[in-house]
């Protein structure tokens, strides 16, 4: 049995966790930053490096006193090296490489991305290669095929906004707070999802990638209008969002595109009528349809640990000169499409 000490650090979260190569969690901390980003209604990333600075020391001392372990005791140490807010990326690998060189420990520079793509793994011993998979979280929405550790393929990605990002900026139109998601999926349990005759971008039109950006706008506008109660609204967009990604998942998978699981990963993958309605759409197709608990669908360290407790079972490390990464595509070979797709 090996054990993997994972660092994430790439947006708003700083966390630190110990697993093992057996799927044990030995423990694990996360030091959330929203209340200092709450009057912003959003993340500012200067905050949030400054943040990650001054917690990152103190949650691995912690996971490390709660397993009663000494650094020696690891057999690597793995953490976020990109995609992300590149001051937080830097602050949480630049900690692991002084840690492994202190304790002459392997270091695994882990794609954050790859780290939810393997999170379902971590909870769910059956859940084997290959599978697809809909990322969705506040940077990133995508649809890939999994078909072992490092081999990605896309089928589809952002154009524009993110869901994510979508939904908190819904819940900033609504003035709801942060983080948005959550507070526009409660909203929504009281509203009526047909009340407000918002768009379905890109529904229909055969292409696979995703654009919420004019669903955004459309929200905006259903605000300022002053006809429809925000718990309407709130049920509308998110009825929108939902038909707008089982539309994607159909023009990418088809009837299932011949895979045996459907996977969902990121931080909206929380989100319970999302989930709801991605089971239905696996069912449908035959599929198992797999989600990871709640505790590992927002950026926590066990995914990252378990990320790299994959890559070390498979005999892979990185250089303790591993460059932070801005941005990293989890597909390499991934053709460039309008908009902001290609940053991922």
């Amino acid at each position: 049995m090996g054990i993997v000490l994972g660092i994430e650090s790439s947006c708003d979260e700083t966390a630190a966790a110990l697993v093992t190569t057996d799927r044990r969690i030995i423990a694990q901390r996360i030091a959330s930053q929203d209340e200092v980003h709450a009057p912003y209604g959003g993340v500012v990333p200067e905050i949030a490096a400054r943040a990650h600075a001054n917690r990152v020391t103190p949650l691995v001392a912690e996971v490390m006193a709660e397993a009663g372990m000494e650094l020696t005791a690891l057999d690597a140490i793995a953490a976020t090296a990109g995609p992300g807010l590149i001051g937080g990326v830097m602050v949480g690998l630049v900690s692991a490489k002084a840690l492994a060189m202190a304790s002459n420990v392997p270091l695994i520079a882990i794609n954050h991305l790859e780290g939810h793509a393997l999170s379902p793994r971590l909870a769910d011993p059956a859940l084997t290669f290959p599978y697809a998979l809909l990322l969705v979280s506040g940077g990133h929405c995508q649809i890939l095929q999994v078909d072992g550790v490092g081999q990605y393929r896309r089928f589809a990605t952002t154009i524009d906004d993110a869901l994510g990002e979508a939904f908190d900026k819904t819940a900033k139109i609504l003035r709801l707070g942060y983080p948005g998601g959550p507070a526009v999926e409660k909203l929504a349990l009281a509203g009526d999802a047909s009340a407000v005759p918002l768009p379905r971008p890109l529904v229909g039109s055969g292409e696979p990638h995703f654009s919420f950006a004019g669903l955004k706008s459309a929200v905006m506008r259903a605000k300022d209008s002053g006809l429809y109660r925000n718990e309407d609204i709130a049920a509308s967009f998110q009825q929108a969002a939902i038909d707008c990604v089982l539309d994607r998942l159909n023009v990418s998978l088809g009837d299932g595109g011949g895979l045996p699981a459907l996977v969902v990963a990121g931080g909206v993958a929380a989100n319970q009528a999302i989930r709801a309605a991605l089971e239905n759409f696996a069912q449908a197709r035959t599929m198992r349809f797999v989600a990871p608990p709640l505790a590992l669908c927002t950026d926590n360290a066990a995914m990252i640990a378990w990320a790299g407790a994959e890559r070390l079972a498979s005999g892979q490390n990185d250089p303790l000169d591993f460059a932070a990464r801005p941005r990293w595509p989890l597909d390499q070979d991934a053709e460039p499409v309008r908009g902001a797709g290609a940053k991922a």
